[in-house]
């Protein structure tokens, strides 16, 4: 039998949800997830923190928009992180898909969440 006190190894196959401050909520894999180093953190099982025991994390400094945004970038990150050196990845169709009038905020919120 296991016991209670020890934390449970995160599978990366496990959805978690992430709130922006607006209350849009996104369901996304662990793996995505982690791919943001403040996210990775909160939601690490080792950590203590509730976000890791309700697997939801909440993005309190960014409304919805940015955060899918976010997501996007970070579901592209771990898609391409495990190609070859010689396949091309596309980045100009993730480039195209954000407005102009929001990348100052976007990348105050990449840097914020350690990206």
């Amino acid at each position: 039998m296991a016991d209670q006190d020890t934390p449970m190894e995160a599978n990366p196959e496990d959805w978690v949800r992430i709130v922006s401050n607006d209350g849009y909520s996104f369901l996304v894999k662990r793996k995505v997830a982690n791919m943001s180093g403040t996210m990775k953190s909160s939601l690490d099982t080792s950590s203590g923190f509730s976000e890791a025991e309700t697997k939801t994390y909440h993005a309190q400094d960014h409304r919805g928009l940015i955060v899918q945004k976010l997501l996007e970038y970070q579901a592209f990150k771990a898609y391409y992180s495990s190609v070859g050196p010689k396949e091309e990845i596309p980045v100009n169709e993730l480039m195209e898909r954000i407005p102009p009038e929001i990348v100052l905020e976007l990348l105050l919120a990449a840097d914020y969440q350690e990206m």
